[in-house]
């Protein structure tokens, strides 16, 4: 008796009422026994994949990054664009700017020498109202104390000029002043006068050739005697005598100026 003897009792027993209802492990006990199911069941075969599917995923994928590269790209022109605009409108205010800027330099400029004509036109103003009017020319001492360099341009800048007495009458008259105004002490004061071009030959402070001259005379000490070393003349206030000295030296100058009433 094999296999299939023992099916068909336990068939006919179950039909009678003396077994249990089949479970799961005992139906796939059943079907083992007849041979319906083998021992092991086979792996189920993998799907094959296909090459055109995978290809149309690869392709999408390029075009979804090509169309954000696209956006990225149009974001970025746009963003140029702008900028562009942008900074043509600065250049256009830099322009605008540029042409304020040259307008108050000019203003600036006009100022200034609106300024510096008005400086010497208040000077030339007191040199004739403190000073002393000689002629044509007014005189007046100024007790700071500057190098020759110094006090020309103190000079030029109130709209003078060093004094430059050209001939005995003008020497005597700025000699008198200055004796006065320095009475009784005895200062010297730069004169407009220097051999500083060529050694021995003095001119102005204007260029012009010195022809008059008021050089101290004395037996202990004649002037000029700095040779080479001094090169600029003083006037001393005593006598009105000229002396020459270092041009580096401090002292008080004498301007003189245009006496427009006169003129």
């Amino acid at each position: 008796m094999g296999p299939q003897f023992s099916v068909v009792v336990m068939l006919c027993l179950c039909s009678l009422g003396f077994c249990a209802p089949p479970t799961q492990q005992s139906v796939a006990a059943m079907k083992k026994a007849r041979g319906d199911v083998p021992d092991q069941l086979p792996e189920p075969e993998p799907e094959p994949t296909s090459q055109l599917s995978d290809f149309e995923n690869t392709y999408n994928y390029i075009l979804s990054r090509l169309a954000d590269m696209d956006q990225a790209i149009h974001k970025l022109n746009v963003g140029h664009y702008t900028l562009d605009v942008k900074v043509s409108q600065m250049g256009d205010r830099l322009s605008r700017i540029d042409g304020k800027v040259v307008e108050l330099e000019d203003i600036i400029h006009d100022l200034d020498k609106y300024s510096k004509d008005n400086r010497k036109e208040m000077g030339r103003l007191e040199g004739c109202q403190k000073g002393r009017r000689v002629g044509y020319k007014c005189y007046l001492v100024y007790r700071n104390f500057e190098d020759y360099a110094g006090a020309s341009r103190k000079c030029m800048e109130r709209g003078g000029r060093l004094a430059m007495p050209r001939d005995r009458r003008e020497q005597e008259a700025v000699a008198d002043y200055v004796k006065a105004f320095y009475q009784p002490g005895n200062l010297p004061v730069w004169l407009g006068i220097n051999d500083l071009l060529s050694e021995g030959m003095y001119l102005f402070d204007d260029g012009t050739r010195v022809s008059y001259f008021q050089w101290r005379k004395h037996f202990l000490s004649s002037q000029p005697d700095g040779g080479r070393r001094e090169n600029c003349v003083a006037m001393s206030s005593d006598d009105g005598d000229w002396w020459d000295h270092y041009c580096d030296r401090n002292m008080s100058y004498l301007c003189e100026f245009d006496d427009r009433v006169a003129l």
